[in-house]
């Protein structure tokens, strides 16, 4: 019965745009030549990097924005881990910002990592010179002295004027498209003479669930006063200027400004915000001051996991808990693995107690927030390039972190919520790849996993293996 009253709740709480999504999975992959409207020049570049066709998320979002279904409205996706959800935003913002003639900040991605921020940033950087534009990245992995000479040059009298005497005077942004995490883009916003958002036409908020839940210095307000106050205060009363012979859905130009959709002023602020576990809970999306959202998921269940995952439980004695998980990576093979643990102090201490068994011929290393950036980075490009063979994790690896080749998923510990479970086991499986997902249990806990996952068996299937070591 509670949970009953429980479901009832939340079907009443779900917003009303959200009750009819777009269903991704309609979509099928198509070819780049059969893509409509893709710019030659970005279409030999994803040739060149391997890229010869889109998935269907990736298909839906360019329909949503370049394509014959694009339309004045914001983007909230919800799909599954390695479904291709940073390529479905990167690919069409590059195309659209392409057109512009003046270097200007147009595109602000905000992540909530910084490991996560640098490999959206290479995905930008390998597309964006293809259309003449630069990327930039603010996370704290340099100076902020540094960061800014990359992000803001001062004009010198060939350059020209920007918009006005005041941004010429402060300096010209250097970049077209920022990546960013919200510590280090406030750092900016407050700090940085010459960075401004008066010129943003896209937003995007990735792994916008978590953005949400964590406050990051009010980030999410300021970005939308400052991206919106711009035009607002130069042009307070649209509806004044616009003449009543045009109406509402008219567009006309007034002194260089375009007015559009309910008298606003173009270019629009597009948002799009991405999740493999997005939120429906009103008063977070409420935060986002959606423009007429369109919702695209994927099937009609809130969460899925890629479609060639396998998920499997191995039961263990508590005492001998550390040797069922050798014996596990032993039979996997040398196979890349990331192992998770419930803390960064279990982090350390397991994979300390896993090298004292120096005889195996299998290499294992820690990752977790508290290391240095450029320790992290070491090791996971180590792990990228098959030098490490084991990579154990707290759960800074969780969300979004795309490392090609990772064929399991074990959680040592067992996760907290079903959110976490996702994140984890997705980043195995992706784009289509097959891989597993390994839950280490003690006999104590097994009750609670099953009930846990038979509450969430409406939203996705589980293929549940006995195994013994």
């Amino acid at each position: 019965m509670e949970v009953a009253t429980e479901q009832k709740k939340t079907r009443v709480s779900v917003l009303p745009w959200m009750r009819n999504p777009v269903d991704n999975s309609l979509y099928e992959e198509c070819s780049l030549n059969c893509l409509p409207f893709l710019d030659p020049r970005l279409e030999a570049t994803l040739c060149n990097m391997g890229i010869t066709s889109l998935f269907p998320v990736q298909v839906a979002v360019w329909q949503e924005t370049i394509g014959p279904g694009s339309f004045e409205r914001d983007l909230c996706i919800n799909s599954p881990t390695g479904s291709g959800k940073t390529l479905a935003y990167a690919l069409p913002i590059v195309q659209t910002l392409s057109t512009r003639a003046i270097k200007c900040l147009r595109a602000l991605v905000v992540l909530p990592t910084r490991d996560l921020a640098v490999q959206v940033k290479e995905v930008f950087a390998s597309l964006a010179p293809a259309a003449g534009l630069s990327v930039g990245l603010a996370v704290g992995q340099s100076s902020i002295a540094d960061e800014i000479s990359d992000l803001v040059k001062k004009p010198t009298p060939e350059v020209g004027i920007c918009f006005d005497s005041e941004d010429f005077l402060l300096g010209l942004s250097s970049v077209d498209i920022l990546v960013a995490t919200p510590g280090r883009l406030m750092d900016h916003i407050y700090n940085t003479k010459g960075f401004t958002l008066d010129h943003l036409c896209y937003l995007v908020v990735d792994e916008t669930d978590r953005l949400l839940r964590e406050a990051y210095q009010s980030w999410l307000p300021t970005v939308l006063q400052l991206a919106q106050a711009h035009n607002q205060s130069l042009y307070p009363d649209a509806s004044s200027i616009l003449s009543p012979t045009f109406g509402p859905l008219k567009t006309i130009r007034r002194f260089g400004v375009e007015w559009g959709f309910k008298a606003k002023p173009y270019p629009r602020l597009m948002k799009m915000v991405l999740s493999a576990t997005l939120t429906q809970d009103p008063s977070k999306l409420a935060q986002l001051d959606l423009h007429h959202p369109l919702f695209l998921t994927t099937g009609p269940r809130r969460y899925q996991l890629p479609e060639q995952l396998k998920s499997l439980k191995v039961i263990c004695e508590p005492k001998f808990k550390p040797l069922y998980l050798l014996v596990l990576l032993e039979t996997l093979q040398r196979e890349k693995c990331i192992v998770f643990t419930s803390s960064v102090e279990s982090t350390h201490r397991l994979c300390t107690l896993l090298n004292f068994f120096g005889d195996r011929q299998i290499k294992i290393r820690g990752y977790s927030r508290l290391q240095r950036q450029t320790i992290r980075s070491k090791t996971l490009r180590a792990f990228q390039s098959g030098e490490i063979q084991v990579l154990v994790s707290s759960d800074a690896m969780t969300r979004g972190m795309d490392v090609e080749g990772v064929k399991n998923v074990i959680n040592y510990d067992m996760p907290a919520y079903i959110k976490t479970y996702i994140h984890r086991a997705g980043r195995t499986a992706r784009a289509g790849q097959t891989g597993r997902c390994f839950t280490l249990l003690l006999k104590d806990e097994v009750f609670l996993f099953l009930s846990c996952f038979w509450f969430f068996s409406c939203f996705f299937p589980i293929v549940f293996i006995f195994s013994l070591c």
